[in-house]
């Protein structure tokens, strides 16, 4: 049996998968240097749109499998922010800043709502992760949202290239990534907090190595979806149809 590692061990192995955060995607770098076209962009808006919706669905998972009330008074905060809630301090919860940005991009309100341009690849991969939070344990579940460390960063890039880059966007659109600065930083000292506490032996600390490194494969699966669908021009169906046939959810 190995060794566990240290606290400052295992934080320095968390904060290394850092490397294969989807700041790193060629979608990604291709939208900070501002080679993504208007259609690349909305795409990209409408299907982030359906992970924003189940970011809080998978957070209610977390509270629903977690019997500390202590745990459960924190981490409800993360559903508020994106639900939005008269106690917060922002402009307006995470969705509807989310709609804004959607608005802004030129993209119809409805449309993103009813999730009408959510590739299938994008769909697949976003259950996955909502399914793990309600099947895994509240801190296996909340391990899988330390991609939180790296958010800041990925936010920022935004803020600081799409002014530039894509001046037919409505700065009042980017309120969402400027909400999330702060908070993002907040989320992931309790999340962090919860997974060096309980995954202390070496077999733990790998186990939650790998369900970080599975949070990092869905969100770079997103982008995959989104690059073959508008980059490649290779959409589900290509060749049989242009029209957006694939199915829209399943349990309404």
């Amino acid at each position: 049996m190995s060794k566990a590692m240290s606290r400052e061990e295992f934080q320095h192995k968390l904060l290394e998968k850092g490397q294969y955060y989807h700041i790193h995607h060629p979608f990604h770098q291709a939208m900070y240097s501002g080679k993504c076209t208007k259609t690349q962009i909305r795409m990209w808006v409408a299907n982030r749109f359906y992970y924003q919706t189940s970011i809080p669905v998978k957070d209610a998972a977390i509270l629903a499998n977690c019997r500390d009330p202590d745990i459960r008074r924190e981490w409800v905060q993360r559903i508020l922010d994106h639900d939005g809630h008269k106690s917060l301090d922002c402009k307006w919860g995470g969705i509807e800043a989310w709609l804004r940005l959607a608005e802004a991009v030129g993209l119809d309100r409805q449309e993103v709502i009813d999730e009408k341009w959510v590739l299938p690849g994008v769909r697949f991969a976003v259950d996955a992760y909502v399914n793990f939070a309600r099947r895994a344990t509240w801190q296996e579940a909340a391990c899988s949202s330390l991609t939180e460390l790296f958010a800041p960063e990925i936010h920022q890039s935004r803020l600081d290239s799409w002014p530039a880059h894509y001046g037919w966007i409505d700065p009042e659109g980017l309120t969402y990534f400027r909400q999330r600065l702060s908070q993002a930083r907040r989320d992931v000292q309790h999340g962090l907090f919860i997974t060096l506490q309980h995954f202390k032996t070496f077999e733990q600390q790998e186990q939650a190595l790998n369900i970080l490194q599975f949070k990092l494969d869905i969100l770079w699966s997103l982008l995959d979806a989104i690059s073959m669908a508008y980059e490649f021009e290779r959409p589900p169906y290509v060749g049989i149809t242009d029209q957006p046939v694939w199915h829209h959810a399943l349990d309404r």
